[in-house]
């Protein structure tokens, strides 16, 4: 039985379980940028590290101002190790495009899961739970995905994937949106929806949920098994085949 859903938000909804590396990865080659994959990896290893760190990212900003901030803090550090040897112009000009690349890209997902997660969300109560940078409201206004009576944010709550604990912040919020005969919803009554077996699936399960892992292009060779997952799809467009 399930009363409730947590998904999981970045390669998830908006890229269809293929890596975010792998996204931008293709914004690279479409326009153009002569590195390879392993010094653009050491970049993008870089970037995400310098977004931990530094508030980069202001609640205000919408995806498209994310990706090009990420963008420019990648090239940056291509340019700056001498991995290419690009002025500034072109690679302002260039890292804008991969951020444009990549926006247009999750609009051609977000066609595909926006209709899923809105039938869904007239069946179940759907909460977010999303390692992110704070400003994950002002992108799902922007991507009018406005379908998550809950949003637990790790930038806000403190906790980041993999730690259980966020998950079952996940499943205290879905409780509080219930039906006041729901209030002891026990976790085994909800499926948590993400593209990570590590940071998704593993601490979900840890804490009683089901889960249905949406297989893709993972980061490395993320050590798995399939036997976990309550479900295991290849698209988002076999969820409601799962859970429906």
């Amino acid at each position: 039985m399930i009363k409730g859903i947590i998904f999981d938000y970045g390669g998830t909804i908006d890229t269809n379980s293929l890596h975010w590396s792998e996204v931008l990865w293709e914004g690279y080659r479409n326009v153009g940028i002569p590195v390879s994959k392993d010094e653009f990896r050491t970049s993008y290893v870089f970037a995400e590290r310098a977004l931990a760190r530094h508030p980069y990212i202001k609640p205000e900003h919408n995806f498209l101002d994310l990706l090009r901030i990420k963008c420019d803090l990648e090239t940056s550090d291509l340019t700056s190790r001498g991995v290419w040897l690009a002025s500034d112009e072109e690679r302002k000009s260039k890292s804008d495009a991969v951020a444009q690349y990549c926006y247009n890209y999750v609009l051609k997902v977000l066609k595909v899961s926006r209709p899923i997660i809105a039938r869904l969300s007239e069946k179940y109560p759907l909460v977010l739970v999303s390692n992110f940078y704070g400003n994950i409201e002002t992108i799902l206004e922007d991507f009018n995905l406005q379908y998550f009576r809950r949003i637990v944010e790790s930038a806000v709550v403190g906790v980041r994937k993999p730690d259980p604990k966020i998950f079952q912040l996940g499943v205290d919020a879905l409780r509080e949106v219930m039906d006041k005969t729901e209030k002891e919803l026990p976790a085994s009554d909800i499926v948590v929806v993400g593209d990570s077996f590590s940071k998704d699936i593993i601490p979900a399960t840890q804490i009683g949920c089901q889960t249905v892992w949406i297989k893709g292009i993972s980061w490395g060779d993320e050590k798995s098994d399939e036997s976990i997952p309550t479900h295991v799809i290849d698209s988002i467009e076999k969820l409601e085949s799962v859970i429906g």
